[in-house]
This record gives C-alpha cells, sequence and structure tokens, in this order.
C-alpha cells in the first residue's frame, strides 16, 4: 500500500533524478500567499541522496526560498513546521524541485498551490492530476488495511494488496507510460519513467519507451542512471540467464548460486527487518515443504544491516526457514540486491535446472501455482 503524500514524495525523490534545466544547480522559489496567514513556510527535499530541511519567513504574504540542488525530484512545501506531527493535507503543497526559478501562488489553501515559470512544475501537475483518481481509491482501502494488518488478518491484507496491485498497474498503464511517450522532451521524463519501472515491467516496454526520449533526455545525469538500471532490468528479465553470485552464509562460508544447477532454485531477497517479508515467509515455507522432495531448493539473501546478524538468525529460527541463506550485512547495499538491481523486498527469481529465470516476484499463492505448474508437468 501507498504511504502518505509527503512520505511518498520524499521516498520518490531519493531515487529519482531527471534532466537538469538551466545553468549551474541552483533554486529559486518565489512565493506568495494570499487569504493565508503564516509566519513561515518550510521545504523538504532530496539533495545528494541526503533529505534537506530549509525554511523561509514570510513578510508582507510573501516568501522566497533558494538552495541547491543536483538533480529535480519531488519536493514539499509546508505553512506547519515538519517536526511538530504530520501535517495536515492543506498544509501541504507538492512541487517539482529542480535547477530554477519559479513562482508559487497559494490561494485561500496552502495546498491550493499554483506554480508559474516552471515547465516541469507544469508536467508535474498533470502528473500528479493524473494520479488523484487511482490515489483517492488507495487511500480509500488504507483503513480497511490496517485493521487487517493489526488484526492479523492475513487473506483481506493479501485481497487489499492484490487490489492495489491492480490499481498501480492501471496507474502504470494509463499514467506514466502514455506521459513518456507523449513528451520525450520532458525534464520529468526520466522521474516519471523511474515510477513506471517501480513494479518490474517487462525490460522490452522499458526499453521502447527509453529509447523514445530525446537524446538530451537520456544524456542526462538520471538519463545515464536509468540507463543501467535498465541493462540490469534486461539482465533479470525472465528468459535471461541468471547471473552468477558468491556470498557467505550464516557460518561465513562461501555460497555460489551455480552451485544449485540442476535443480528449480529460488532466489528469495528479504531482511528479519521487513514487515511484508516477514509476513510472506509462511508462504515460502509451505512451498519449500511441498517441493523441497522434488527437487525445489531456496536461496535466501538477506538485507540486514551491519551488526544485526543476530536479529537475521533469531528470524531464520522464529520463522523456520531451513533452507541456505547468506548475505554481506550490508542492507540497501548488499552486493547480490545491487547485481540484481533489487530496489524493494520481498523480491524473488525462480532459476530453472539449467540456470535460466523462469518467474520473478512471485507472492501469496503465486509461488505455489507456478512449482505446481512446473512439477506436474514433469509428472
Amino acid at each position: 500500500m501507498k504511504k502518505n503524500v509527503l512520505v511518498l514524495g520524499l521516498m520518490l525523490g531519493m531515487y529519482m533524478g531527471v534532466m537538469a534545466q538551466g545553468g549551474g544547480n541552483t533554486f529559486r522559489i518565489n512565493g506568495q500567499l494570499k487569504n493565508l496567514q503564516a509566519t513561515h513556510v518550510y521545504l523538504i527535499y532530496i539533495n545528494d541522496n541526503k533529505q534537506i530541511l530549509d525554511s523561509a519567513t514570510v513578510t508582507n504574504g510573501a516568501y522566497v526560498l533558494t538552495g541547491e540542488v543536483a538533480e529535480g525530484g519531488p519536493a514539499t512545501l509546508l505553512d506547519v513546521s515538519p517536526m511538530g506531527g504530520r501535517p495536515a493535507p492543506r498544509d501541504i503543497a507538492r512541487i517539482f524541485l529542480g535547477p530554477e526559478s519559479f513562482s508559487v501562488t497559494h490561494v485561500d489553501s496552502f495546498s491550493n498551490a499554483v506554480v508559474t515559470g516552471s515547465t516541469a512544475n507544469t508536467d508535474y501537475q498533470e502528473i500528479t492530476a493524473a494520479e488523484k483518481p487511482y490515489e483517492k481509491r488507495e487511500m480509500a482501502m488504507m483503513p480497511a488495511y490496517q485493521a487487517a494488518r493489526q488484526a492479523k488478518d492475513e487473506a483481506t491484507t493479501k485481497s487489499i494488496e492484490a487490489q492495489a496491485k491492480v490499481i498501480d498497474k492501471a496507474v502504470e498503464d494509463s499514467v506514466y507510460a502514455p506521459f513518456v511517450h507523449n513528451h520525450p522532451q520532458s525534464p520529468l521524463a526520466i522521474y516519471v519513467l523511474q515510477s513506471y519501472a517501480k513494479n518490474d515491467p517487462d525490460a522490452p516496454a522499458l526499453r521502447s519507451l527509453f529509447d523514445g526520449l530525446s537524446p538530451a533526455v537520456k544524456g542526462s545525469t538520471g538519463g545515464k542512471a536509468f540507463a543501467e538500471k535498465l541493462a540490469i532490468a534486461t539482465k533479470t528479465s525472465v528468459g535471461a540467464t541468471a547471473m552468477n553470485f558468491t556470498q557467505n552464509d550464516t557460518a561465513g562460508k562461501p555460497v555460489t548460486l551455480s552451485a544449485f544447477r540442476g535443480k528449480y532454485v529460488l532466489v528469495d531477497f528479504w531482511a528479519s527487518w521487513c514487515g511484508p517479508c516477514r509476513m510472506e515467509n509462511p508462504n515460502v515455507v509451505s512451498a519449500y515443504a511441498k517441493y523441497h522432495p522434488k527437487g525445489f531448493d531456496i536461496l535466501s539473501v538477506s538485507l540486514d544491516r551491519a551488526g544485526d546478524k543476530d536479529k537475521w538468525l533469531k528470524a531464520i529460527y522464529a520463522d523456520r526457514l531451513a533452507w541456505t541463506h547468506v548475505s554481506d550485512l550490508q542492507f540497501w547495499q548488499n552486493a547480490v540486491a545491487v547485481q540484481y538491481g533489487v530496489g524493494s523486498i520481498p523480491q524473488n527469481f525462480l532459476i530453472d535446472p539449467q540456470g535460466k529465470i523462469v518467474a520473478k516476484g512471485l507472492r501469496g499463492e503465486d509461488l505455489e501455482k507456478k512449482l505446481d505448474e512446473i512439477f506436474i508437468k514433469q509428472n
């Protein structure tokens, strides 16, 4: 399920780069408040993967915010301090912050913001407006989802997650893909393409959209980074040969993926701190118990943090994960996770006896269904 608007914008900004506009890295926001009272305005944004909180004093209904930003990304303006608790929707204005000067006018409520003088923000407003109907549908499901999680109602939780996945797919197909196709020169093209790519669509679909972008967008810092991401997506697509790797197990002994050749093996990315992973583990345990005697195995790669080996081992024992586990305890920089382009967990890749990837992202009943299909055909 999606996070609240403020947190979602910040999360997206942490890894989405776009083409810089204008000279240098300086931004300037000229703000104007109409029919509003505020003493300060706050700005939250990401620069060089660091979250920055800035503020400006409101004088005669106006404020100015300036700073440096290497690449563009979503940012949040607030007329109340974010340190005092979760702001109300009326106190939040979402903008796209890049190295340029532009104006923001807030009328009647701070969230009612109109941005002028910025092509990037014109495109961003188009995207956010198109997203809103889908976002409302997901937010409407949030109370039931939270209640189900609290009650440990796994069936309802999975049902709502499945509904959210359908909505996410609709956003990708109806909002993101058409925007990239129709705005090949937009400073937001890479940002939107990253949003489209977050749920692992087919590499050929990504390649088609990326190839249609202008040379300037593809040659930008964000464009080059996305090209690298696309290369990994191609290497981890269904039908590709799984990249070999070696990482130490819980006893510090090296384990190599190629040692599993000759059987079906699930490379499963998880972590002890990951709630959805822990909720998914019973499904993986069930699949292992049913198909391990038939030649199915699992190699789990943990994204636990340095110094948390005890938590990793405790989770393995508590969840009864009776198969091989490896990790370098480097959190999101786990070498295998980086090699496979894993940006969210749980994630997995099902590899056949010849080393080919035959499926990925199998969760819930999908894993057993795929294994049923494979092993029934063999009998």
